[in-house]
């Protein structure tokens, strides 16, 4: 309940930025900064988060998370300017921060480990649902009751979220006391946001002079996490093969993944003559195709192990992607549907596999920064996608580069052990 809305609120708001301009008065520029610093402090506060968990108990910043949304919600709605708006949305993301890695983390610890891929196929199904229905749900409620609406929605669901947490989910003691390291934190802020502003058009100097910082600030970065004595992201934790290879293959999937619902919308305007609307209703195809699919590989990780899943996704991935090279050529819906079809139950069917391998492959002490990392290579796939497809307007060489990326996928799958070696503690440095 508390992570499918993250990705709702993540996709609902789409729909509202013009209302919210008109009711600001506000050029579209001015307001899309919503949906952009959503984006940024998202990306960047994911592994703090997950360390935060690993210090302080999962469920206590679960709980956290929750409270935080839940204020940021009704402060959005209250909101009487943009700028107040902004700063709301930001909480929001903190909040959704909060819970995405210490909701993994908390399934990590209460959860067997014969059931872990199911029940993260279950959680994925219905985060990936949230992410399809969320641009519905907003036009629904915006046409019904205005932009406020849309954060209103949330507060019961959230103070019922709230009282499950409470009552329902265990205290496991998870508290690993140690300091949060505020200059790493500091420097991974920095360069989240110079990469997500590198998206967005500038002039040539100032490129240059963001690139440039962004390399300063990274290298800083990894710099103090491997002198750090409780660093964020353990870069130990990336000798071992399952893990990189479990986080290597989320950003190629949410890569491609992203880069189709970027895409798509634009081709079917352009070469299909379809509405917005139609478009939509189109492309919630892949979406629910590809929620349905993470639920089913849950079930069969569980039953062939990840390996064999995630380099079957892959495969289908490929598959998906040479279809989607001749879609300009064929140019039928029929066949765009089906595509889209494919080409979700290629991407859902791997996902559960990926978590799985990734939690698993590492200490249970360690779950929260685990998957706080895994959340940051899952958000990295999307910015990756979204600064490609804002650059390359070329529908094949997009497709090229889809297609590239699920090739990669295949081999980069190999890497996942048949049984995950857990990388214990004291090795991570």
């Amino acid at each position: 309940m508390g992570t499918i809305l993250v990705p709702i609120n993540s996709t609902m708001i789409a729909v509202g930025l013009s209302s919210i301009s008109d009711f600001f008065n506000e050029s579209i520029a001015s307001i899309s900064w919503i949906v952009t610093i959503y984006l940024i402090v998202m990306a960047v506060t994911q592994p703090i988060a997950g360390k935060l968990g690993d210090i302080y108990g999962n469920r206590r910043m679960y709980i956290w998370g929750i409270s935080l949304f839940l204020l940021a919600s009704v402060g959005c709605a209250f909101s009487p300017n943009v700028l107040l708006l902004i700063v709301f949305r930001s909480l929001q993301a903190i909040g959704g921060a909060l819970l995405t890695p210490n909701s993994m983390a908390i399934v990590r610890h209460t959860v067997e480990k014969g059931r872990l891929a199911k029940v993260l196929g279950l959680l994925g199904m219905g985060m990936g649902l949230g992410a399809a229905l969320g641009p519905l749900i907003g036009s629904v409620l915006i046409d019904s009751f205005g932009w406020q609406s849309i954060f209103w929605v949330n507060v019961p669901f959230l103070l019922f979220a709230f009282l499950s947490a409470i009552f329902i989910i265990p205290n496991v003691d998870t508290t690993n006391p140690v300091p949060l390291d505020i200059p790493g934190a500091i420097y991974l802020a920095i360069s989240f946001t110079l990469f997500i502003l590198l998206t967005h058009p500038h002039r040539p100097i100032t490129y240059f002079m963001m690139g440039a910082c962004l390399l300063t600030f990274s290298y800083l970065f990894v710099r103090r996490e491997k002198r750090a004595p409780a660093p964020l992201i353990h870069f130990g934790l990336f000798h071992n093969r399952t893990f990189t290879s479990a986080n290597l293959s989320i950003l190629l999937s949410n890569f491609t993944m992203y880069a189709i619902l970027l895409m798509m919308p634009l081709l079917m305007t352009s070469q299909f003559q379809l509405s917005t609307s139609q478009s939509g209703l189109v492309l919630s195809c892949f979406s629910i195709s590809m929620s349905v699919a993470g639920w089913i590989g849950g079930h069969i990780t569980s039953k062939f192990g990840s390996r064999k899943i995630i380099s079957l996704s892959f495969a289908c991935m490929t598959g998906a992607n040479l279809l989607f090279f001749f879609l300009s050529d064929v140019r039928s819906i029929s066949y765009l549907v089906l595509t889209l079809l494919w080409g979700g139950l290629a991407i859902g069917i791997g996902t559960p596999g990926m978590q799985t391998s990734s939690l698993e492959s590492v200490d249970k002490s360690m779950a929260g920064i685990a998957s706080g990392i895994f959340s940051t290579f899952r958000y990295f796939g999307s910015m990756v996608a979204s600064t490609l497809v804002g650059l390359v307007l070329n529908s094949h060489i997009l497709f090229m580069a889809l297609l590239l990326a699920s090739v990669l996928g295949i081999i980069t799958a190999q890497g996942i052990g048949r049984r995950a070696s857990v990388t214990p503690v004291s090795n991570t440095r």
